[in-house]
């Protein structure tokens, strides 16, 4: 936990520089410019504001009361990084921030970045009665005197050979749509959409591959596009071809004050509301519309589906090797959460086309593992005992896929407790329930959460967080439109998409399951008297479920069938590629319930 004092003094601070700038509170969100789950050390305001560094949350800071709201996954850590004294802690979901504000802002003058917020959201939090005002400079900005500067990696081409689809025909494709719906041009303010329609990924965050830049996709197929030139070399404006302009981020107004009377289509829900006031300004006609590259990213090609296929065999070689290391290590003492999880990683260095992991990996012994996006650190790490619960959550990156796989092992060498074992068993019957679903197309998320929870509803348990998430490729490893969710927007779940499939249960101060495979959608064979078309999913992930915690009488006939014939796969599929102590040890976890 970060020190009180100087969460004390930078509250302080930015209460004096509020009452400057003739404002009553403000909003920080979680949030950066690209308003992605992930930011640079640049981009955390909230983190260095509060303490709390999950990825997920926004504080609200009046001048004698603040607020910080985050989602179930984060009840635990931010009780543990905020202070009491200076932050009310609320649900995000349960105890919305519109809420907060009708109770103690409502006629106060709320400041807000443009840059940080969609239009969206600002119009859900006006209905509060509060008057929300958008502000020249970030006050935290001003205050934060030792702020990192901004990334500055090179952007770099990615290949056809991975992406399956040629840039052009892309820009062509979306182009034509546009057309077809009377728009000129489209904000892209996503850097994940930039990097799928111009085939470029980059560094500029630790996890996710993406050069961060705008964009503005004109109706004849040429592209605008806002990143700093010194990340652009030659070899990737070759790539980009004449048909993308490259302009530095200072020419953004000027070129979208070019565009008055046309007709913009923009993302209300992802978009700065700073290009809504531009475009407004500039007399342009605005056309609210989802982003048209997330439907595609989500919807892999061929190509990418190759790819992932042999991504996660890959991966698979590295938790096979860590799975048998962690087996023989933990009931031997000596290791820590941040030991393992570097074993882990070390593991998937060896691997063809890594590029890092994919999120950094969520290692959680025993009480640790109840905090369901915990991340162990010098300060609040621990040792791995014997005889308790673990739970590793991690990913990779790879050129040609991106993975995320979680596994609940028993550390040993006793029995583990029975409870456990049921509970971790209801776990796994919803985690195949799910990966065995056939389902019509029309089928959303939200309408197939509950087949995950189902078994652990009937002994009145339950979890606080999404179901299924999107995968993307060699990008974001939470990727939209789509998930499993209760929450989920009601958007048809689509041959070639991915998505986790992750139940869990979480017993705070004891410990944590979950269960994660990767899922790729796909069209499903006809039955005989089929009248619609149904979907269902290919497990991607290829790693043994924790044996000693499965208790087989709690699974029917058909689910020890399925976990028997997965076992079978994984050892088939990746056995013969091991050496001979982990191919043995594979074979033992593989063995029939």
């Amino acid at each position: 936990m970060l020190t009180e004092v100087p969460h004390t003094e930078r509250l302080a601070a930015l209460r004096a520089q509020l009452d400057s700038m003739v404002v009553d509170g403000f909003l920080i969100p979680r949030s950066d410019e690209y308003l992605g789950e992930y930011v640079p050390p640049s981009g955390e305001r909230l983190a260095w504001l509060t303490g709390f560094t999950g990825s997920a949350g926004m504080a609200i800071v009046l001048a004698a009361r603040a607020a910080i709201f985050t989602d179930g996954r984060y009840t635990t850590q931010v009780a543990s990084q905020t202070d009491p004294a200076l932050w009310e802690r609320r649900h995000l979901v349960e105890q919305p921030p519109q809420e907060w504000l009708a109770e103690h802002a409502a006629g106060l003058r709320i400041g807000y970045d443009p840059w940080l917020h969609p239009q969206a959201q600002i119009d859900r939090l006006v209905a509060s009665g509060a008057v929300l005002v958008p502000v020249a400079a970030n006050p935290l900005d001003l205050i934060w005197s030792d702020r990192p500067p901004a990334p500055q990696s090179r952007a770099v081409p990615h290949p056809i050979a991975y992406a399956g689809e040629d840039a052009a025909a892309k820009r062509m494709a979306l182009a034509a749509a546009m057309r077809d719906a009377g728009e000129d041009s489209v904000i892209l303010s996503d850097p994940h959409s930039v990097a799928w329609l111009l085939n470029i990924r980059g560094a500029d965050l630790d996890h996710t591959p993406l050069a961060l830049g705008f964009a503005l996709l004109r109706s004849d197929a040429t592209v605008d596009l806002f990143m700093d030139p010194t990340k652009l070399d030659d070899a990737v404006r070759a790539h980009l071809g004449n048909a993308v302009a490259v302009h530095p981020p200072a020419a953004l107004p000027g070129i979208l004050a070019g565009l008055a009377g046309q007709a913009v289509r923009i993302d209300l829900e992802t978009t700065p509301v700073w290009f809504a006031a531009q475009l407004r300004e500039a007399a342009a006609t605005l056309r609210p519309g989802e982003d048209p590259c997330r439907l595609p990213r989500a919807r892999k090609n061929a190509v990418e589906q190759r790819g992932s296929r042999a991504a996660h065999r890959r991966d698979a070689l590295a938790l096979a090797r860590f799975l048998h290391w962690f087996t023989e290590a933990a009931p031997k003492g000596g290791e820590t959460e941040m030991t393992a999880a570097a074993r882990l990683l070390a593991f998937r260095r060896e691997l063809p086309l890594f590029r890092g992991e994919s999120f950094p990996a969520i290692s959680g012994a025993a009480e640790n593992g109840a905090i369901v996006h915990y991340r162990a650190s010098e300060a609040s790490h621990r040792s791995i005992r014997a005889d308790e619960c673990y739970l590793i959550d991690s990913g990779a990156q790879f050129t040609d896929g991106t993975t995320d796989v979680t596994r609940t092992l028993w550390t040993g060498p006793g029995v583990p407790p029975g409870e456990l074992v049921e509970r971790y068993s209801r776990v796994l019957r919803g985690h195949v329930a799910l990966a065995t679903l056939r389902f019509p197309q029309g089928v959303a998320g939200a309408h197939i959460d509950a087949v995950a929870r189902a078994p652990l509803w009937e002994a009145g348990l339950d979890y606080d967080h999404g179901t299924g998430h999107g995968i993307g490729s060699f990008l974001s490893v939470h990727e939209g439109p789509v998930s499993i969710s209760r929450a989920a927007k009601p958007i048809p779940l689509q041959s070639g998409m991915i998505l986790s499939d992750e139940p869990g249960f979480y017993l705070p101060g004891h410990y944590g399951i979950r269960i994660e495979n990767l899922l790729l959608t796909h069209t499903a064979p006809e039955r005989p008297g089929q009248v619609r078309p149904f979907l269902a999913f290919e497990t991607l992930t290829l790693a043994p479920y924790d044996r000693r915690l499965i208790d087989p009488a709690l699974l029917t006939v058909a689910e020890r069938q399925w976990v028997d014939a997965y076992h079978t796969r994984v050892l088939s599929e990746i056995g013969p590629e091991l050496e001979p102590p982990v191919r043995d040890w594979l074979q033992r976890a593989c063995a029939p319930l």
